[in-house]
C-alpha cells in the first residue's frame, strides 16, 4: 500500500480532531460568557428578594405612603404613576423614535441631515439621565412655574429617542433589498412599501429596540427629581401636577433613617424590577405569536 494515502487519512483526522477541539472550545466559551452575564443578574434578583420580599403584603400595593413617624404604609400611588409616566414616555418616545430610524435609513442616505439626525442620536445616547431632567426642567418645568407629570414623561421620552431610533435604523438596514424592490415593481407607493413590508419585516428588531428603551428609563430616578419631583397623594387624572413614582419613592426612602422605610424601599426597588420584566415579557410573548406584527 502506498504510504501517500496513509498519510492522508492521518492529515484528514488531525483536522477533524482540530475543527471538534475549535467547535468544543468555542462553546465553552459561550456557556461560559452566558453564566458571566446570567449571574449578576441571578444574584440581584436573589438579593431584592430577600430584603424585600417580607415587606410585600396587601397595603404596601393599595394604601399611600404612611407620614414620617409611622409605620406601615404602601406605594400605590408611586406604582400608578410609574405607569403613567412610562406610558406617556412610551406614546411620545416610540413613534418619534421609529420615524427618525425610518427616515434614517430609507429616506437620508447620503445628505447632511441624515448624518446630523445620526450624530444627534449618538451623542444623546451618552448623555448622563441628569442631563435630561435638567433640559426638561428648562424647557417645561420652569416655563410653567411649576412641576408635572408631563414634564416627567417628556424627560423619559427624550431618553427613549436615540435607542429606538438607532435600533430602528439598524433593523431596517437588515431588510434585503431584492424585498423592496419587488414591492415597488409591483407599483406600490414607497411609504406603503416602508410600512407594509420594510417595517413588518424588521418588527422583532425595532420592539426589542424598544423594550431596551422602555427599561432604560423605568428605574430612571434624577430625570424625575427635576420634572415630576414626586407626590405623596393620588394624581393620575392631571398631567400638569407632580406626580408619584417608584424610583423616586425607593429613593426618598432609601436616603431616609427609619428602618421601616428601608424595607418598603427593598420592596420597591423588587416591585419596580418585577414589572419591568413582566413588560418586557409580555412584549415578547405578543411579538412572537404575531400579535405586534401584524399576524392573525
Amino acid at each position: 500500500m502506498s504510504p501517500l494515502p496513509v498519510r492522508s487519512r492521518h492529515l484528514e483526522r488531525l483536522l477533524e480532531l482540530r475543527r471538534s477541539a475549535t467547535n468544543h472550545a468555542v462553546t465553552a466559551l459561550a456557556v461560559v460568557s452566558t453564566v458571566l452575564v446570567l449571574v449578576p443578574l441571578v444574584a440581584i434578583v436573589g438579593y431584592l428578594i430577600y430584603k424585600g420580599a417580607s415587606s410585600l403584603n396587601l397595603a404596601f400595593f393599595t394604601h399611600l405612603p404612611a407620614p414620617v413617624g409611622e409605620k406601615g404604609g404602601g406605594m400605590a400611588n408611586a406604582i400608578a404613576g410609574s405607569g403613567l409616566l412610562l406610558g406617556l414616555a412610551s406614546l411620545m418616545g416610540i413613534p418619534l423614535g421609529i420615524g427618525a430610524g425610518v427616515y434614517l435609513s430609507e429616506y437620508a442616505h447620503g445628505t447632511w441631515l441624515g448624518s446630523a439626525v445620526r450624530f444627534t442620536a449618538d451623542v444623546l445616547n451618552g448623555v448622563p439621565s441628569i442631563v435630561m431632567g435638567i433640559a426638561a426642567y428648562a424647557l417645561i418645568v420652569a416655563r410653567q412655574q411649576h412641576f408635572s407629570a408631563l414634564s416627567g414623561g417628556v424627560a423619559l421620552a427624550i431618553m427613549m429617542v436615540p435607542t429606538v431610533t438607532r435600533t430602528t435604523e439598524e433593523m431596517l438596514a437588515t431588510v434585503p433589498n431584492p424585498v423592496r424592490e419587488a414591492a415597488l415593481g409591483l407599483g406600490i407607493p414607497k411609504w406603503r412599501t416602508v410600512l407594509s413590508v420594510s417595517l413588518r419585516t424588521a418588527s422583532p428588531g425595532i420592539i426589542t429596540g424598544c423594550m431596551l428603551a422602555f427599561a432604560r428609563v423605568a428605574g430612571e430616578t434624577a430625570p424625575l427629581l427635576f420634572t415630576a419631583f414626586g407626590n405623596q397623594f393620588w394624581n393620575l387624572f392631571n398631567l400638569n401636577q407632580p406626580i408619584a413614582a417608584l424610583p423616586l419613592q425607593i429613593y426618598v426612602y432609601a436616603i431616609s433613617p427609619y428602618d421601616d422605610w428601608h424595607r418598603l424601599a427593598w420592596a420597591g426597588a423588587l416591585v419596580l424590577v418585577v414589572m419591568i420584566m413582566i413588560a418586557v415579557t409580555l412584549v415578547r410573548i405578543f411579538a412572537n405569536r404575531g400579535v405586534l406584527k401584524g399576524g392573525h
